[in-house]
């Protein structure tokens, strides 16, 4: 027992065993936040006919950090998925926000998404994008307080928003 003790000790001082934690790795694991989205969100509430869907979205941020943990550049996926919406729905565009519940805020990270580029069929509409560059301070207040933070998608009938959800982080 004294002999494994004593090789474990000269393994971790040489740096060959994994001992005790490795704080100077940087973590470049996705972050991933969802959001719910309802037209009852929006600021005010949606109460003309793209009042009856409901959708969901899948933000996914893919970092690099430095030495000391640091978020230095960053990407960003956005999937997201609207069901129960009139056909009549023309989407015209789809981002992150900077505001808590209840409260409408500046975008501060664009989709992509232009009129047109997404169509509703049967009430149903997707769109993915991925690979958008995003300001690393931007993706760190996100981590740091996802709640003050909401996705939102617009139409030609609300050009402020029709659907709306808070960030939550999931991963």
């Amino acid at each position: 027992m004294q002999r494994s003790g004593v090789l474990l000790l000269v393994l971790c001082a040489l740096g060959i065993a994994g001992c005790g934690d490795d704080t100077t790795a940087p973590t470049n694991l996705p972050i991933v936040f969802t959001a719910q989205l309802s037209p009852a969100n929006e600021v005010p509430p949606i109460g003309n006919a793209e009042n009856t869907g409901h959708g969901s979205v899948q933000i996914t941020f893919n970092v690099t950090r430095d030495s000391s943990n640091a978020i230095t550049a960053g990407t960003v996926s956005f999937h997201f998925q609207l069901n129960g919406f009139p056909s009549t729905t023309t989407i015209t565009g789809a981002h992150i926000h900077s505001a808590a519940a209840g409260v409408n805020g500046p975008i501060v990270v664009n989709t992509g998404v232009t009129a047109g580029a997404v169509t509703t069929t049967d009430g149903v509409a997707t769109f993915s994008a991925s690979g958008i560059s995003v300001n690393p301070a931007t993706i760190q207040a996100i981590v740091n307080n996802p709640a003050a933070y909401y996705f939102n998608v617009h139409s030609t009938l609300n050009p402020g928003g029709f659907t709306r959800g808070q960030l939550s982080r999931t991963l």
